[in-house]
């Protein structure tokens, strides 16, 4: 078998309402041995992954798909079963897949759910090699492929502290996105209502309190200045100073290094010069700055503090173990490093227990060797500090903390200024106040690991995610959500999105939007290119001052990655026609209407999916609009629409050649239709249906009937408002249109304006990406030559065909119709631009359907067009 395409796509997409990957897959010979051919497959499959038996697959209950395997199925189909059981196996529930036929024999397209993107993909390649080696009846080595992915889980997987953040968020449906694969950089909501953390550092932690915790000495003087009982303590920067400092303290001492964390560098409980030379070496090898203190004897507490509120409280006991009178001390270990519960860093409940320089120190100090036998119920402790990175148990406690410690532990957090802070505290009981005891807060930390609370070793869990999902979005109803409006179709996007965007920003709303052409953020470009896919939405919906966005969606971008988001306020679909098809398995308008539904699918509860009333395919997609339905419409006499309106449905639509909004029995009128620039008084009448598409999103949204016409009378067709889509300009003596109308849709609805615009004669230059099938690039040069006098074809992206091609083919195309057309080809755009600015004259109408929008009006500046030489009708000189 071979993986042809294998990708995420990472949001709606034509497949799933959910992310899920997509895996294009070549079976090879396999199409000829359907699973019934292979002898004993299901004892096997069953046998490998036994709870494939509860995969139900299209027999509807369990054991379903083991029957499919046993009457006969395809290879394709297994590999998506055993890519989701995969997933299943190593933490990851998941349980959504298909496999569809693709219209080449032998290709299927497989999708499947994933929660994790790397775990995904990589569930994908093992998948693939297992069922291929299933088929074959070779020996497939099982326990190797889960130990694989649980690399690839280990290596990508959040932090506990952090997922426990992410699932508040999640159960408050506020989405979130990770920013960075190395670390746990983690946005929620979108645009100006994000807040971000790292770890469990928000972006309100408060630098200066960071310092303090980070710094031990620091944190030693602002507790003791307030009252806070802190160890005894000096900083010393040689072991003369550490031996100087012990004199006045007097032994026990505890030593560590200035700054450092997870208990790195720490020694406790030093009793004689020698081993606290061994201790200053070990904390100075982590910072040359080493703290002496008085050794707290007591309970070693951890205080969570979110928000300047107690949530959760720990007592935690360094990693350890208990003899029973015949196992050696390294027997013992060893027998505690395999409860399950124990694993490599955070995976697990607990942390395997690995032997260092200070845990030899700590064994020795208990006159014992690894080789010592461990009388029954001695617990011997083999690390200095207590936290769980280490090998550390935890019990929680925090249901015994006395109101003096809670109140103790909230004023630290204040004290220090910090918003999420966890306090070590050395005290026999949290039960009694602190001056009842022996007790010393010893250190605090930013950014303070969660999983003890979480998951304590003993006792209840606490759901401390949660806090700091409330401290950053204290309205308990709010999602960190913006409004989004998401625009597809085949022709009319760009324009639709840039008036919307436009009406939003004449409202007073600053605009986060993204097109074929540029991300703008308040009217101010900060990328150019193509951004009508689900990176574009993901740079907008990042942008902190963003209050609303604007999405063009193309269809590439749908089924290449999904649509980059997982819901919208507004869905926009403005038509469906032919265009680009036969690239990604979309060969039929039904199939490319499905595709484009996809945005409409995305409205979420309460939403509104605005739709285009006259095109027959987005009104029979209607099935798959969530949320209200506006209709637009430049047929007020629809009968679709009239039964909507009379039903309290709002239609935006073209009555006596005004836009109006109707309701019921309201009709309340927009703005002349002579009065929107863009339609040029009316004969550009697919400016117009974009402007009602515009109009009814900008509705939706929440404008008023008066924003909506303030913004319709004030978007003009210049390069500057709206580049590159039918911005007309008088050069000198010329007028020159210029469009991006590269397909037949979009130049039969150009032809119109084309034609009511006076014109001695009509010149054009023209292209068409070579993505397109023969027949489209064909009929575009026919229609070429019926709207022009004069055809410069160039061309500047075969996409995939030979040089020339597609160029040729326009040509033909344009030479088959009759008349006294003449064409020229010029491959390269600027050539063919500069050619027809020589062939203009004053009078003349040039339509220039090009790419480099800005370099041909630079170009254009500075000339003037005087009458041309007397010409026959060929454009010839006689």
């Amino acid at each position: 078998m071979n993986i042809l395409e294998h990708r995420a796509l990472r949001g709606p997409n034509y497949y799933s309402r959910y992310p899920a990957i997509f895996l294009r897959l070549d079976i090879g010979d396999l199409e000829q041995k359907p699973s019934d051919l292979v002898p004993g497959i299901v004892e096997r499959m069953t046998a490998l992954l036994p709870t494939l038996q509860e995969h139900r697959c299209s027999v509807g209950r369990p054991g379903g798909f083991l029957e499919r395997l046993e009457r006969g199925t395809w290879a394709g189909h297994v590999v998506e079963h055993v890519a989701i059981e995969l997933q299943n196996l190593i933490g990851f529930s998941v349980g959504y897949g298909k496999t569809i036929d693709s219209y080449d024999t032998g290709i299927y397209n497989v999708v499947y759910r994933y929660r994790d993107e790397a775990c995904g993909l990589a569930a994908g390649i093992e998948a693939v090699d297992l069922v291929e080696r299933l088929f074959a009846g070779e020996v497939i080595d099982m326990p190797a492929i889960i130990d694989r992915l649980k690399q690839v889980r280990d290596a990508h997987m959040l932090g506990p502290s952090t997922a426990a953040i992410v699932d508040a968020a999640s159960q408050r449906g506020i989405p979130h996105a990770r920013l960075s694969e190395e670390n746990s950089y983690i946005q929620f909501g979108h645009g100006h209502r994000q807040q971000r953390i790292q770890a469990t550092v928000t972006g309100h932690t408060d630098l200066i309190g960071y310092g303090i915790a980070d710094d031990k000495e620091w944190t030693k003087q602002v507790l003791g200045d307030a009252g806070i009982p802190v160890p005894q303590g000096r900083v010393c920067g040689s072991f003369d100073e550490a031996l100087d400092a012990v004199r006045d303290i007097g032994y026990p001492v505890a030593v560590k290094p200035v700054i450092g964390n997870h208990g790195r560098g720490v020694s406790t409980n030093i009793e004689d010069d020698t081993s606290l030379r061994d201790a200053f070496d070990i904390a100075a090898h982590r910072n040359p700055s080493v703290i002496v203190e008085q050794y707290i004897r007591g309970e070693d507490h951890r205080l969570l503090v979110i928000d300047n509120k107690l949530v959760a409280a720990a007592r935690r006991r360094p990693a350890h173990v208990v003899g029973d009178g015949v196992a050696t001390l390294q027997a013992l270990v060893d027998e505690e490093n395999r409860d399950p519960r124990r694993g490599i860093g955070h995976e697990n409940l607990l942390t395997q227990i690995q032997l260092d320089e200070q845990s030899l120190r700590l064994i020795g100090q208990q006159n014992l060797t690894l080789q010592s036998v461990i009388p029954a119920d001695e617990i011997v402790y083999l690390k200095p500090t207590a936290n769980l990175s280490t090998g550390g148990t935890a019990t929680d406690v925090t249901d015994d903390v006395h109101p003096e410690v809670r109140y103790m532990a909230e004023r630290i957090a204040r004290l220090v200024g910090l918003d999420i802070i966890g306090i070590d505290l050395l005290a026999e009981t949290l039960t009694r106040p602190l001056e009842e005891q022996s007790a010393a807060v010893v250190e605090v930390n930013a950014g303070p690991g969660f999983r003890m609370h979480l998951s304590p070793t003993h006792g209840e869990g606490r759901d401390v995610g949660r806090p700091v999902i409330d401290m950053l979005f204290p309205d308990t109803e709010a999602t960190g959500r913006i409004p989004v409006a998401a625009v597809t179709g085949t022709n009319g996007k760009t324009t639709t999105v840039r008036l919307l965007s436009h009406l939003l920003r004449q409202s007073g709303r600053n605009v986060g939007m993204a097109c074929t052409g540029a991300i703008e953020v308040d009217n101010h470009v900060i990328l150019r290119g193509d951004y009508s896919g689900p990176q574009a939405a993901a740079i907008v919906l990042r942008e902190p001052t963003v209050e609303c966005a604007v999405l063009e969606v193309a269809r590439g971008g749908i089924m290449r990655r999904g649509l980059g988001f997982d819901e919208c306020d507004v869905g926009v679909l403005l038509n469906i026609a032919s265009d680009h098809l036969g690239e990604h398995d979309i060969h039929t308008l039904d199939e490319l209407a499905r595709c484009k539904t996809v945005v409409i699918d995305a409205v979420r509860q309460g939403g509104t999916a605005v739709l285009n009333a006259d095109d027959p395919r987005v009104l029979a997609g209607q099935e798959w609009a969530r949320g209200d339905i506006i209709f637009f419409t430049l047929d007020p006499d629809s009968r679709p629409v009239r039964r909507h309106v009379r039903d309290q449905g709002v239609a935006f639509t073209v009555h006596n050649e005004r836009i109006v909004m109707r309701q019921g029995h309201v009709e309340a009128e927009v703005i002349p239709v002579v009065d929107v620039p863009i339609s040029f008084e009316g004969h550009a009448r697919f400016n117009v249906a974009n402007a009602l598409a515009a109009s009814a999103a900008a509705y939706a949204l929440g404008l008023s009937i008066a924003d909506i016409q303030m913004g319709l009378q004030t978007f003009h067709p210049t390069p500057g408002q709206n580049p590159g889509r039918t911005n007309l300009i008088d050069a000198n003596g010329m007028k020159v249109l210029i469009d991006y109308g590269h397909n037949v849709p979009a130049l039969e609805a150009l032809s119109e304006l084309v034609g009511c615009i006076p014109a001695r004669r009509r010149i054009s230059v023209a292209s068409a990406p070579g993505n397109r099938r023969d027949e489209d690039l064909f009929t575009l040069g026919t229609l070429l030559a019926r709207m022009h006098d004069v055809v410069f074809i160039y061309e500047t992206d075969a996409r995939g065909r030979a040089p020339g091609d597609a160029a040729r083919l326009l040509r033909d195309g344009a030479e088959s119709v009759p008349g006294a057309c003449r064409v020229e080809v010029i491959m390269d755009e600027t050539q063919a631009v500069d050619r027809a600015f020589d062939e203009g004259g004053e009078g003349d109408l040039l339509v220039l359907l090009i790419d480099d929008v800005e370099g041909a009006i630079e170009r254009l500046k500075g000339r003037r067009f005087s009458p041309p030489a007397s010409t026959d009708h060929t454009g010839e000189t006689p």
